[in-house]
This record gives structure tokens, sequence and C-alpha cells, in this order.
């Protein structure tokens, strides 16, 4: 078995590596590098990992331009997980078999942030599933589901890192089954079908007129890329993590509460205790350490 592999971000880490240990590599396709540091690209993480296993690697601006480049190496099989480009038939079709490991229980939540919008939507549980690639968005056969928890505590960070190593045993169990069609997998129901499109920078601003458990599970849908943003008149500051407290005034939804050891500011409900915050250039800091000579916070001025 042949394996083509596709994905950029730590989630696909993990699988690749899995899949190197067992089968043939014979390239690894990730998305561009786009972050600099000291003015030089920083390689995505599969570009890294790539790197690291000694994996041929490609890395195109459009996935559809290297039709004939990804044909030359004559593989049978297409893994994908959070990949990042649509990926056309025409490159779909050099393949005996295409596979996605997808971060949510399809057909709910198909799209590019299934993870982040599980947790900002209140659910409480999510999982892996491993479909045949379509030319429509996740909505392919699906081989093999498994369900995860998700906890109180859970981020997107900490639910990306529990999904990966899910989708990586999940795929490990299934992948010669499918490839010897010995799993033929079954369709989605399209009337259950839901969709997590990428997240814009308008969705990570906090709106403190909205109740305060739909702002905790933002923050923790946003948490730890790319944050929370909360725009003050006199600048702005990421949150990470914070918790919901019980609060009966009559205070305008945005007033700050309190800033004795602790950043408490009015919901429309209850309030919010802002738990882990940064302003941007600054270190990660405590609630408690943040309020300990900051200047940036003055009663009423969340906006």
């Amino acid at each position: 078995m042949k394996i083509i592999f596709m994905g950029t971000p730590n989630f696909a880490v993990p699988i690749l590596e899995a899949l190197h240990k067992k089968y043939e590599i014979v390239l690894v396709i990730s998305q561009p590098n786009k972050l600099k540091k000291n003015k030089e690209w920083i390689d995505t993480p599969v570009a890294s990992a790539a790197k690291r296993l000694g994996l041929f690697l490609y890395q195109p601006e459009k996935i559809g331009d290297g039709v004939e480049y990804i044909e030359s190496f004559h593989a049978d099989v297409l893994v994908t997980a959070a990949f990042g480009q649509y990926v056309p038939s025409k490159i779909l079709n050099l393949f005996k078999k295409t596979i996605n490991v997808h971060g949510s229980l399809l057909p709910e939540y198909r799209g590019g942030a299934p993870i982040q919008r599980a947790i900002m939507e209140g659910k409480k549980e999510t999982g892996i599933t491993i479909i045949e690639m379509a030319k429509r968005l996740d909505a392919g056969v699906m081989y093999a589901k498994r369900s995860c928890p998700i906890l109180q505590n859970d981020t997107s960070s900490s639910l990306f890192e529990k999904l990966s190593i899910l989708g990586r045993d999940l795929l490990l169990e299934v992948i010669e089954d499918i490839y010897d069609e010995k799993i033929k997998g079954s369709s989605q129901d399209e009337a259950l079908a839901t969709y997590a499109p990428n997240l814009t920078p308008e969705e990570e601003k906090i709106d403190f007129k909205k109740p305060a458990s739909q702002i905790v599970n933002q923050i923790r849908g946003l948490s730890l890329e790319p944050g929370a943003t909360i725009f003050l008149n006199t600048g702005k500051i990421k949150v990470f993590a914070a918790s919901v407290v019980k609060d009966t005034s009559d205070a305008v939804p945005g007033t700050i509460l309190s800033l004795k050891k602790q950043i408490l500011i009015k919901a429309l409900d209850d309030a919010v205790s802002l738990d882990m915050v940064l302003i941007p250039g600054k270190r990660m800091l405590s609630a408690k350490e943040f309020v300990n000579g900051q200047k940036i916070f003055k009663e009423l001025d969340v906006i």
C-alpha cells in the first residue's frame, strides 16, 4: 500500500507518524508555510514532521495545479487529515482509495472548524469519522466512527489533541479493511447535515450582551488559537480561560464588577470571570497576576 498523506496542523502529525511506522508514505503534502519568525518562514507542523521523518514534501499554493507531480508517485491511497484546501476530483481520481480523518460525528459539523464550533455551541459530545473523500465537502461514505465526550474544562486545543489520537487509532484499525473493501461504509443522512465553516475574525470578539455560559464556551472554543478578544477604549486583550460566576445585579452587560484578585465582567445574565489573559505582545497571565498594576481596564470601558 503506497500512501500520499495530506495534512497541515498539529492534529495531523500523530496520524502521519503512525502511518509512517507501518506503511510506505511516498509523499507528504501540506499547506504553504504562512507564519514568519525572525524574518524566516516557520514550517507547518506537518511539514516539520515530514522533514524529520525524511519524507518527500510538497507545499503547493493550489493543490489542483499539482496533478502530474502527484500522479508521478503512483500511490494507490490518499489519506487526509485537516489539510485545509479543497481537493478536486482530478486529484481524487488518481487513487484506488481516498480516506479523510474528520473531527466530528458526521453528518454533523462538515467543514473546516468542527472541533472549535462543537465547543462554542455547547455540545457535550463529538468524535471522529473516517470517510471517503468526495467532491462535496465532507459528504462521502462513512467507514467508521468513534465518539468522544467534551468535558467542561476542554478547550479547542485539548480537544484537538484527544481527537488526533482517537483519529490515529481508528484509522489504523480500519485502513486495511477499507483498502481490501471489507468495509463498504454507509451513506450520510443529508437531512441531518450541519456545517462548521472556518472561523472569522468577527467571531473572535467577545460580546458581553450574550449569556455568560455562551461567552465562556466561545473562549474555550478559541483557546489557545486564535484566542477570544475583548476590545477596550484603552486597547485590547486576548482571553484564553474563563468561568461563569453567578450574579443577580442589574448592572449593564460589559460593566467591570471587580478587579480585586480577579477580572469579573457582567454578561447578559450572570458574570464572566476572566481567568487567563494576555495583552498582545506580552506573556499570558492569570487574572490575579494581571490585575496587579495593570492600567488597561477602567470602569465601564468594555465596548
